[in-house]
């Protein structure tokens, strides 16, 4: 009881880490997953006392370690009085049951402690949906732990044929009632997104989406460039909700960028089909931009658990801009080179300093270039005004003010074109019928 007490007056559970080191697989790997796995346990609130790991050709069906190196970090734990065993993989139900009872504490895997820090995260009724169909399809199988000590029971008037509902399968039957009613409501979530992207496509702006790892500076390089107030937080995860917002580039042009959520390494699976709808905005995207942390010494590995999650939503051919960001932090020489050579379409860009946004805003011109009328437009210069929309709607490329009217050669949005039809007198080069 006293242990009990200790626990909840406690305000930081104390953590204990644990990996495994499989044949086959480079050991740095295992302590670069350690340390990100005790990243995630300090965003989600607890506090890494230790760590373990244990060389094995395969994994225990039982135990995932083995049962003698449980035992011995079950002793650690005992004597460091840790709260809670997270491992750096996902346990099946049988094996989070028996180290429970190894360790006597609470055990949880990486896709639980993921879970867990989103749903700290979520904010949007959307994004708080997402989350509770994401930890109720990682619970469903895993409800045997909770209901192990319930029998069945007899039923009662008019049910004497047979055994009634177990407690298990009663709260079966509602988990399933509940994931129902939340993939309900994300449909009409993305039905809601379906009339909000035809009306993008009726004034014809192109869509960009930021992707990347987790913190490296996605929502930073969003709020710099866009004006946001997007949560920017030297945290996993900091982003959850989805965020859009218009951006003017140096060519007049109207373009849309969307923030959203940062990938990791073994990312769910169940947390990739949940946040499709958030993903969309992905999906949809005319241009990813692939945001990069730089000076990381991990930055080619998290490229690749990227493109995998992009690979699982069918998005890897789409264009893409590599971004890499925090160039400021870089010390390495020759780095950033060595990169922007191995990625031909990228840049190279500080999100805190500025650094390099302006060949950024350039490129982004030059590859989220909306459709657009080229025109050549013949203004009386009494119409001043015409003059001065044409430059704040649209590209002016030539212009000649010699004459009774100015002459310029334009690039117009489709949707702002009638308001110059009465001064065109050429379109794409072709004298107007």
């Amino acid at each position: 009881m006293k242990g009990l007490v200790d626990i909840i007056n406690r305000e930081t559970e104390r953590v204990f880490i644990v990996g495994v080191q499989l044949k086959g697989h480079d050991t740095w790997r295992i302590d670069e997953s350690l340390d990100e796995l005790e990243e995630l346990v300090g965003t989600a609130g607890g506090e890494v006392t230790g760590r373990g790991t244990q060389r094995l050709d395969r994994v225990n069906a039982a135990t995932f370690i083995g049962p003698g190196k449980a035992r011995e970090f079950a002793e650690q734990c005992e004597e460091a009085g840790v709260d809670t065993v997270v491992f750096d993989e996902e346990l099946t139900p049988a094996q989070g049951r028996n180290l429970e009872k190894v360790f006597e504490c609470k055990i949880l895997d990486r896709t639980a402690l993921i879970l867990d820090i989103f749903s700290q995260r979520a904010r949007t009724r959307e994004g708080k949906l997402q989350v509770e169909l994401a930890q109720l399809n990682h619970l469903l199988p895993r409800l045997t732990r909770f209901w192990t000590h319930l029998s069945r029971q007899k039923g009662g008037i008019g049910m004497r044929g047979g055994e009634g509902e177990s407690q298990l399968e009663v709260d079966r039957r509602k988990v399933r009632e509940r994931i129902d009613k939340i993939q309900r409501d994300l449909e009409m979530v993305m039905r809601h997104r379906t009339i909000q992207r035809t009306g993008r496509k009726r004034n014809q702006w192109p869509l960009g989406s930021l992707v990347g790892y987790t913190n490296a500076g996605k929502s930073t390089l969003f709020n710099a460039i866009t004006g946001a107030s997007a949560l920017s937080e030297d945290k996993l995860f900091a982003t959850l909700d989805p965020t859009t917002r218009r951006l003017r580039l140096p060519t007049n042009q109207n373009v849309l960028l969307s923030d959203t959520v940062g990938f990791i390494r073994k990312l769910p699976h169940d947390l990739v089909d949940a946040f499709k709808a958030t993903l969309e905005e992905v999906i949809e995207a005319d241009l990813l931009l692939h945001v990069v942390d730089i000076s990381s010494p991990q930055a080619e590995e998290q490229i690749e658990a990227v493109n995998v999650v992009l690979d699982e939503l069918g998005v890897a051919d789409k264009p893409m801009l590599m971004v890499f960001n925090k160039i400021d932090r870089v010390t390495a020489p020759g780095l950033a080179r060595r990169l922007t050579d191995e990625y031909p379409n990228s840049i190279v860009v500080s999100a805190r300093s500025g650094e390099g946004f302006e060949a950024f805003m350039a490129e982004l011109g030059k590859q989220l270039r909306p459709v657009r009328d080229l025109l050549v437009l013949s203004v009386p210069h009494s119409q001043s005004e015409v003059i001065a929309r044409l430059h704040e709607v649209g590209q002016v490329l030539e212009r000649d003010y010699n004459g009774n009217k100015a002459v310029l050669k334009v690039l117009v949005p489709p949707d702002h074109r009638a308001a110059f039809e009465p001064f065109i007198i050429r379109e794409d080069g072709l004298a107007k019928a």
